[in-house]
């Protein structure tokens, strides 16, 4: 990059929604490239480096507070090389500098901003700033570096060092993988959560996904009451909470308080098909009416306002024309208007709707804490409410697809058309499975995201091969599709080539990827699973699904658990899909093998309705898969195999004793 071509804002052509928002900024903003550190160098000026995502309501705020003003963008434009990374399409920038952030400041978000030697090191870091005090940051900053080089080279160099002494610092393993170990991890989760409102820990809750579906399948192994009770009075209180949508289904992100009412607003694609999974989850081993609604209104808010084709795209906005949660929110005046008096009275009784509020200005969020006797009364209002609501000024969409959001939406889809015997769920994964194939696959990598049906430059990561893997190998064993097996088979051969290191760790990122400060590997579980859990996950099916890898997949997935196992040990709220994989991996695996003709068996559909969470599961005629192997019906009868890692017991040709084989709790 010539220093003439950063006299211009270069985000018009970016391929993330994000960066597009920026692209009329009157601040010179390039995109993440060698060129852009190089032009810094020749400059003499430290990089500026902004990182945020399109549904974030604080980068909105200092968008346009700072961003869109000509005062603040003349200073960043003479005094420093500006650059915009969306955290979602580039999660190995966001890893290294956020790791700075919390280490500088005590804690991180977004949007985050970081400056940089032009060689990429971080010796400033910080959140958000408003308008005043980002002038006064940038002049001090402006003046060290020009008057006291030497300090910043100093804090560059020891911030660097720490960082990479951080990244080293992988788990060294732990105590055997066994059930007990299980057992510690939960009783150690329970002792944080919150018996009156649900959820663990205090304010901001966050859904926590993965350890729910630890949880829920710590009660299919073990029949313990008190995990179930812990899994109901949390899932119950998120569905009833404004941080679901009452009328339309779909999670927000967060909740700014303790009982789950106001949320901040807006919806991410991972966060609900995590949460699509547990619900269908909940609801097929359970059958609470509660959690088969919520995941059939969850699944259709993928379906209906997450679609892009035959994908998914990455979030609504917390804000519209605006304003936080302009969309959502009412008054009871607003029902009345609606409604009518009666309906709107009655309205605003069932979902808490106060003439002070629960939000901002008088209005309030809507909130379902018990079901109302007249369903049909509620379900017309539901109807009339969202016809009004569309009138509104609706959120922004990030139209970015991303790999691994989609491969989590993928695995939930399915296993919620299965719990709720609904295959058009299952018709839909398949649809964004092929779509994902076609499109992100380039000359045999996969990529990150997609924008409009072009995909982008940015490498995948090691969660995209993971969990699109995990995603294809539920649907092979929904079809039998080899394509499926074949394609999830070659995304784990990839992640163990280029992202693999010893003794079972991962790399967030590829051996052969971009070369930045420090080489990502952060193994803890966040609102998604990490990498190395969800590689994991893939492993431990694939084991058992392609018997040319049965050997190295397996000892591979015992390795990365047993490494990581210190997690579960020392920090069970942080490794909620470890404890998941876990749970799974000490039941055996379980595997059931149902010989039958066609997948309309009732034997079949009997194994899909009773199996736990991480069980494997295929049904078909004798060696139509490899679990089928020499497996055939018995005297005539359809017949179920259900193995426990490799001991399997005599088949069972009846639903009831195969209820009795499995051992789970009803």
């Amino acid at each position: 990059m010539n220093p003439a071509e950063s006299s211009t804002n270069t985000l018009a052509q970016a391929a993330s929604p994000y960066l597009r928002q920026h692209a009329d900024n009157p601040v010179h903003w390039q995109q993440w490239t060698p060129r852009a550190l190089a032009d810094a160098a020749a400059r003499d000026v430290p990089v500026l480096l902004s990182i945020g995502y399109a549904a974030c309501h604080w980068c909105h705020v200092m968008a346009h507070e700072s961003f869109e003003d000509d005062e603040v963008a003349a200073v960043m434009n003479a005094d420093f090389v500006c650059v915009k990374v969306d955290r979602e399409e580039r999660p190995d920038i966001d890893a290294v500098y956020m790791n700075a952030t919390v280490a500088l400041t005590g804690q991180g978000g977004w949007p985050m901003t970081c400056f940089l030697t032009p060689d990429g090191r971080p010796f400033f870091c910080g959140t958000y700033y408003p308008k005043e005090g980002f002038l006064q940051l940038l002049s001090a900053i402006t003046e060290t570096w020009r008057q006291r080089r030497d300090e910043v080279e100093r804090a560059s160099d020891h911030i660097a060092a720490e960082l990479r002494a951080m990244s080293s610092g992988l788990p060294g393993g732990g105590p055997d993988l066994a059930p007990e170990l299980c057992e510690h991890a939960v009783a150690a989760a329970l002792q944080d959560q919150d018996s009156t409102h649900g959820g663990f820990g205090g304010a901001p809750k966050f859904p926590p996904s993965a350890l729910l579906e630890a949880l829920l399948r710590n009660y299919e192994r073990t029949g313990s009451a008190s995990v179930l009770s812990a899994v109901q009075r949390t899932g119950s209180a998120m569905a009833r909470g404004g941080i679901y949508d009452q009328l339309a289904g779909g999670f927000a992100r967060y909740s700014v308080d303790n009982a789950w009412v106001v949320p901040h607003f807006e919806k991410m694609l991972y966060d609900n098909a995590l949460l699509l999974r547990f619900y269908a989850h909940w609801a097929r081993r359970t059958a609470d009416p509660l959690a088969r609604r919520v995941a059939a209104q969850t699944a259709r808010f993928l379906l209906t306002d997450l679609a892009d084709g035959d994908m998914f795209v990455s979030s609504l906005d917390a804000d519209a024309g605006g304003v936080e949660g302009s969309t959502y929110v009412w008054t009871p005046a607003q029902l009345t208007e609606v409604l009518g008096t009666d309906d709107g009275r009655w309205a605003a009784e069932v979902f808490g709707v106060t003439s002070t509020g629960t939000f901002e200005h008088g209005a309030s969020v809507l909130q379902l804490r018990r079901e109302p006797d007249d369903t049909q009364r509620l379900d017309r209002i539901r109807a009339a409410l969202v016809a009004a609501r569309l009138n509104r000024v609706q959120p922004g969409r990030d139209d970015k697809v991303v790999t691994s959001w989609n491969g989590l939406a993928i695995t939930g889809l399915a296993e919620a058309g299965v719990a709720l015997g609904q295959p058009d769920l299952i018709a839909a994964a398949r649809r964004c499975a092929a779509a994902l194939l076609t499109l992100h696959l380039v000359r045999g990598r996969l990529r990150r995201a997609s924008l409009g049906g072009v995909v982008g430059d940015s490498a995948a990561i090691l969660e995209d091969h993971a969990m699109l893997a995990t995603g294809l190998l539920t649907l092979y064993q929904l079809d039998s599709d080899p394509r499926w097996l074949d394609a999830a088979t070659s995304l784990l051969d990839t992640a163990v080539e280029h992202f693999g290191g010893s003794q079972g760790r991962w790399f967030d990122t590829a051996d052969d990827a971009e070369q930045l400060l420090l080489r990502p590997a952060d193994p803890l579980d966040g609102a998604t699973p990490s990498g190395a859990s969800a590689v994991a996950e893939a492993l431990l099916a694939a084991a058992h699904l392609v018997p040319e890898r049965a050997e190295p997949y397996l000892r591979l997935a015992a390795e990365t658990l047993q490494t990581h196992s210190v997690l579960l040990a020392r920090a069970p709220r942080s490794a909620g899909h470890w404890l998941a994989i876990s749970e799974a991996a000490v039941r055996g695996p379980l595997q059931i093998a149902v010989a039958c003709a066609d997948d309309s068996a009732q034997l079949l559909a009997e194994a899909r309705r009773l199996a736990p969470g991480g069980a494997i599961v295929v049904g078909g005629p004798m060696d139509s898969s490899p679990l089928l192997g020499g497996r055939d019906r018995v005297a005539g009868a359809d017949a179920a195999y259900v193995c426990r890692g490799q001991v399997c017991d005599l088949p069972v040709t009846s639903a009831a004793a195969l209820a009795a084989a499995l051992h789970v709790p009803e």
